[in-house]
C-alpha cells in the first residue's frame, strides 16, 4: 500500500467521524452519543470514502483507480465521500436504534 492510499484512507476515517458527529448535532433524535457517532461515521466514512471518492475524482479528471494520487481532487473526494458516509451510517444506525429502544418492553 503507497502512502497516498494510506493519507486517503486517514482523510476518509476524519471526516467521516466529522459528519457523523455532526449529524448527531443537528438531529438529536438519531445521536448515538460522541464515541456512537464518531465509530459510525469513521466506519461509514471508510465505506463512502471508498464508494464516492472514485466517482468525485473520476468527475475532476483525476484517476479513480484507487486514488492514484494526493492531488487536490483525490483529497476533496476522500473528504466529500467520507463525510457523507459518515453522516448516512450514523443516520441508518440511529434509525435503527431508535426503533430497537421503541419495541423495548
Amino acid at each position: 500500500m503507497n502512502t497516498a492510499v494510506i493519507i486517503n484512507l486517514i482523510i476518509q476515517l476524519v471526516a467521516g467521524a466529522a459528519g457523523g458527529n455532526g449529524l448527531g448535532k443537528m438531529l438529536q433524535q438519531f445521536n448515538l452519543g460522541t464515541a456512537g457517532n464518531t465509530i459510525a461515521g469513521a466506519i461509514g466514512g471508510l465505506a463512502g470514502g471508498s464508494w464516492l471518492a472514485p466517482m468525485i475524482t473520476a468527475g475532476a479528471g483525476a484517476v479513480a483507480a484507487g486514488n492514484a494520487g494526493l492531488d487536490l481532487s483525490a483529497i476533496a473526494g476522500s473528504v466529500v465521500g467520507g463525510g457523507v458516509g459518515g453522516a448516512v451510517l450514523t443516520l441508518i444506525v440511529g434509525i435503527v436504534k431508535k426503533m430497537l429502544v421503541g419495541r423495548a418492553p
